[in-house]
């Protein structure tokens, strides 16, 4: 009995199809009614090969499911069959419930809505999660291949962006609790196939729209996002008098959003600065008559606000023992030097290492080779110099 009532089941092959029939009675009876209808009205009437007890059996048909509800004595409902066979068997047998007139005494009429295909809904399902994953893993910045980000870049960038009183951003300018102001278009355009999603361009200074004063104003956290020129310090300064700004994150000397690597504006937007910082830092620069700074300057270092959060590790750490900090601010296990250099292999996501000892110039080719943008150590060790893809910083200078 065991044996028999899991191939009834349908555990025994895998269903294609799946026949939905609409149920309509003329009186009050129970499930066990309608499936004795079934069974015993379609006996004889396909031949012996479509009998449908032999075909549960078989497992070629599987569980007949009825689901009713009765109303002013008269039930109405829903039969399921789902099928192993081919469509056109499928068919004859969702055919023969519809000849079923009557459920013990009283009238009903069957009528088939639907033969449902299993495998093309699975397959619809499928793909639509797969694309579900796809456009997590490229979001999260995890893609294993840069030729598949650019192969589905095009795609991304037609379903994300979006107009919000006519200027370009994410999807999520609104949703989100934290808010990135780029300058134009492509800037938006460029970052959004990287995972960032809550940017929004500002079409440049002069000409301020109210409603994107509005909303900057609205969040719990503002980011300026400008050009490495000229014209990017001029716009900060127009953002900060007009609307709440937090932070500034700036593209390198010369360069410009639209036009930075995924890698590039990792590290400017982990970079940020407080705004008030910068904005002292250029009027400072403006109001600066001199050609130039000398070298016997005496001014003390100023260490951005990432570094000094960096530096609160090396307080955990033993002496020349190092940590690799995540783009999501968590860290890894203290390691010794000897453990740096494979570790650091292996070390996806990281953006930091933080040293308690001596940098050396070994140290940052470690770094730049895993492609690691910062080491904060204590001091300068053998060979240190600094190297063009990796920030470096030494407590004793600060």
């Amino acid at each position: 009995m065991s044996k028999g009532n899991t191939k009834q089941g349908g555990k025994g092959k895998a269903m294609k199809y799946q026949i939905i029939a609409s149920l309509n009675i003329d009186g009050t009876v129970q499930r066990k009614d309608v499936i004795g209808a079934i069974m015993g009205q379609t006996e004889g009437l396909l031949g012996d090969e479509l009998e449908l007890r032999k075909l549960q059996r078989t497992a070629r048909v599987g569980h007949v499911d009825v689901e009713m509800t009765a109303n002013k004595g008269k039930v109405s409902g829903t039969i399921l069959i789902p099928s192993s066979m081919d469509n056109v068997e499928t068919a004859i047998i969702a055919s023969a419930l519809e000849t079923i007139d009557r459920v013990g005494p009283c009238k009903a009429i069957i009528k088939v809505k639907e033969i449902l295909d299993v495998r093309k809904t699975k397959r619809t399902a499928v793909v639509d999660r797969a694309k579900e994953l796809l456009l997590s893993l490229v979001a999260t910045g995890e893609a294993a291949s840069k030729t598949l980000t650019e192969e589905v870049r095009s795609v991304l960038t037609t379903q994300k962006l979006g107009f919000f009183h006519g200027l370009t951003c994410g999807p999520n300018i609104e949703s989100s609790d934290s808010l990135i102001i780029m300058e134009g278009r492509n800037d938006v355009s460029n970052v959004i196939n990287f995972g960032i999603k809550n940017a929004i361009a500002c079409d440049g200074a002069g000409n301020m729209k109210q409603e994107l004063i509005d909303l900057a104003n609205s969040k719990g956290t503002v980011i300026a996002a400008i050009d490495g020129d000229r014209g990017g310090e001029m716009l900060l300064r127009e953002l900060c008098g007009m609307m709440k700004v937090d932070f500034v994150a700036q593209a390198p000397v010369g360069q410009e959003w639209e036009l930075l690597p995924q890698k590039t504006v990792t590290k400017c937007l982990s970079m940020k600065e407080v705004a008030s910082k910068v904005i002292a830092r250029l009027e400072k620069t403006d109001g600066d008559d001199t050609p130039s700074k000398t070298p016997e300057s005496t001014d003390a270092i100023e260490v951005p606000e990432n570094v000094t959060e960096l530096a609160e590790h090396l307080e955990e750490l033993k002496a020349n023992h190092a940590v690799f900090i995540y783009v999501d601010g968590s860290k890894s296990e203290p390691m010794g030097p000897r453990s740096l250099a494979k570790e650091a292999e292996e070390a996806d996501g990281a953006v930091a290492i933080v040293l308690n000892g001596p940098v050396s110039k070994r140290t940052l080719e470690i770094a730049s080779e895993a492609a690691i943008q910062t080491v904060l150590g204590t001091e300068a060790g053998k060979e240190y110099g600094k190297i063009a893809d990796v920030e470096s910083w030494l407590t004793v200078d600060f």
